[in-house]
């Protein structure tokens, strides 16, 4: 029997995360050559090929290799919590890394980083802001625990818990007819310059929201800034459609107001929701902090919006 050690495992785990077996071993601060042969070691262990190494074209790990690494993620995160475990008593302590969609961090990570620390001071939030992309491509490799994100257009193998109700809203400038109504009808608005929020899920929300009602919007521009969205409409040069989001005021950037209203009939009714890996274990620290954040910010939304008539 091939002996596989701890580090080896390690060492394996990571290999998702770099393009070529130099940037790994760059980055895991061991020689290119002791990373190649742990990972032969660790191919004749287990009777087959894991990776292909070739210089020219970098690292591709097999599909038994892909498998080897997530279990690999497991076993080392198993252990790492053991370790932890073995501290003092029922106290929460070690790192959580969390990942959060940059259109609505600026609305939920300050106050997760002020308020959970507070509470259990044992525990590090390393954050990493990103597109949708970049977070479920972080959470395959290992690289965060959990993931906040819209419950939007999201692939099978995930584990899902909602943290708070979100819907489109409409955004105008104070001047706009409809800024003194208490709702606002799609219809109302599809013949008026558009302001789009050019990122993914946000273009799919306002296309399937249009094409539900038999509309097209007349884009003026294609922003990939929220704020630029926000202070756009604050000029007076078009509308815009947001997802709505806790701690925000109707203001841009600039100082200048903007008029906020929901839809009716409601348009793509969704959540904000924790992710994580089907096949990975939250950490005790992961959980606590997506109960923080439910605590804090699951009471936001309407009431009325429970659905999620974007998700897929």
């Amino acid at each position: 029997m091939v002996h596989v050690s701890l580090r080896q495992l390690e060492l394996f785990a990571a290999l998702p995360n770099f393009p070529t077996l130099s940037a790994a071993a760059a980055d895991l601060h061991i020689s290119e050559s002791a990373l190649s042969q742990a990972i032969t070691s660790l191919e004749k262990a287990v009777g087959e090929q894991l990776c292909v190494r070739r210089k020219a074209r970098g690292l591709t790990l097999t599909p038994a290799g892909q498998q080897f690494a997530r279990r690999a993620r497991q076993i080392v995160a198993a252990t790492d919590e053991l370790v932890l475990a073995a501290g003092d008593g029922d106290e929460l302590r070690g790192p959580v890394k969390l990942g959060c969609y940059a259109s609505f961090a600026t609305s939920v990570v300050p106050e997760l980083l002020e308020g959970f620390p507070k509470r259990h001071p044992g525990v590090h939030i390393e954050i990493m802001i990103g597109t949708n992309e970049e977070l479920l491509s972080a959470l395959e490799a290992g690289r965060l625990d959990v993931a906040l994100v819209y419950n939007v257009s999201l692939p099978l193998g995930y584990s899902r818990r909602k943290i708070y109700a979100t819907e489109l809203e409409a955004h105008l400038h104070p001047d706009h007819p409809l800024a003194a109504a208490e709702t606002v009808d799609l219809a109302d608005l599809a013949d008026e310059p558009f302001i789009q929020y050019d990122a993914t899920p946000g273009i799919r929300n306002v296309s399937d929201a249009f094409t539900a009602r038999g509309l097209s919007p007349r884009i003026q521009a294609r922003v990939s800034q929220i704020g630029l969205v926000v202070a756009l409409v604050s000029r007076g040069l078009g509308y815009g459609l947001l997802m709505s989001r806790p701690n925000t005021l109707p203001v841009s950037v600039e100082g200048l107001p903007v008029v906020i209203r929901p839809f009716d009939p409601p348009v793509t009714v969704s959540h904000v929701v924790g992710i994580w890996p089907e096949d990975m274990q939250l950490t005790p620290r992961a959980s606590a902090l997506l109960d923080f954040a439910i605590e804090k910010l699951g009471g936001y939304g309407r009431a009325d919006v429970i659905g999620d008539t974007a998700s897929s």
